[in-house]
């Protein structure tokens, strides 16, 4: 198939190509009654910045602790500013749901639109969010080159999405995994055990199945109940990154109508 193009149309979508403005979406994609994530930590930069790298401990990663184990995006925002990321005019937000409490439980989403600035310089997209109810268990990009957002001359490659499976939930490895032993989000409460390991993978650990399936019953402190734990293999979250539809105000929607498929 050939797809052909009028003027108007490929002037619109050179305009998307070099658009700084990003609508970002994330999604708890797991049923109600499900695990939750805290709201969402993003930022578009240099490659400058690494959140976390697997068997190192996470005292090395200033902010993703905080993160972790409580769901706090102040450490790692400002961990962000102080690095040459944030440097050299990386940008960063945080995306929290609107339905209620701000955890994104199963089935919620939200969008937000943010100028991803230079975007010949802000090429990569970095995420973090804590599993919720946890000791400190998250999801996060530990490889900062991983999502190239934008190519070396500025263009938007995407529409891009990013799923995120069970198997790539993290262990920050500074708490002990116990259900009654002070799980953040959990109404069971107890005190904290610190565990004074690395990060790892979690479903690497021994147990991890067991420890989500303690929870299960368990009400949260937002008032939702734990009815059913996530897999290895199962899809939990996503996140979308596309132009903003503004983008196309320059030309308007009849230009793109002018869009034809030929076989």
């Amino acid at each position: 198939m050939n797809i052909v193009l009028s003027t108007a149309a490929v002037a619109a979508t050179a305009v998307v190509a070099h658009a700084s403005n990003v609508t970002v979406t994330f999604e708890n994609v797991q049923a109600p009654g499900s695990f939750s994530f805290t709201p969402l930590w993003f930022a578009l930069h240099d490659g400058g910045f690494d959140s976390y790298d697997g068997g190192a401990p996470a005292s090395d990663f200033p902010g993703i602790t905080e993160l972790a184990e409580d769901g706090v995006t102040g450490p790692i925002s400002d961990a962000f500013s102080a690095s040459s990321a944030g440097v050299n005019g990386g940008v960063q937000n945080v995306l929290a749901d609107v339905t209620g409490a701000p955890v994104f439980s199963g089935g919620d989403s939200n969008s937000i639109t943010i100028d991803a600035g230079d975007t010949t310089v802000n090429r990569y997209f970095s995420y973090a969010s804590m599993v919720v109810p946890s000791n400190d268990l998250f999801v996060a990009n530990g490889d900062p080159f991983a999502y190239e957002i934008f190519d070396n001359a500025g263009n938007f490659t995407g529409p891009v999405e990013i799923l995120i499976f069970g198997r790539e939930v993290n262990d920050n490895g500074t708490e002990v995994n116990n259900a009654t032993g002070g799980a953040a989000f959990s109404a069971l409460g107890g005190d904290r055990a610190d565990e004074n390991a690395v990060i790892t993978n979690f479903f690497d650990n021994s147990g991890a199945a067991d420890y989500l399936l303690s929870f299960v019953g368990t009400d949260t402190v937002d008032g939702g109940t734990i009815t059913q734990a996530f897999s290895a293999d199962q899809l939990i979250g996503r996140i979308t990154i596309v132009p903003t539809p503004g983008a196309f105000a320059a030309f308007g929607l009849a230009g793109l109508a002018t869009m034809r498929r030929r076989r």
